[in-house]
């Protein structure tokens, strides 16, 4: 065992919010073991207890402020 840390895959459209089913937009990767997935309302609401508890966390919520590559220039 090296202790590298394995590369963190990025979320996409197929990984879905725990709680309600909607996008997931955040990953709470538990110490013990096992991850939870959020939406970006549900990750607001549950990660700080989730850092404090250790968890680590990948938050990709700043793509729903980007704007998309096949934007019209007028739109961009």
């Amino acid at each position: 065992m090296t202790g590298a840390l394995a590369p963190v895959k990025p979320l996409t459209a197929l990984d879905r919010c725990d709680r309600c089913g909607a996008q997931a937009y955040i990953r709470a990767t538990l110490p013990v073991g096992g991850e939870l997935l959020f939406c970006a309302h549900h990750g607001r609401q549950h990660i700080a207890a989730l850092r404090e508890k250790g968890a680590d966390i990948l938050d990709e919520s700043a793509r729903l402020s980007e704007t998309p590559v096949i934007a019209r220039d007028d739109e961009r």
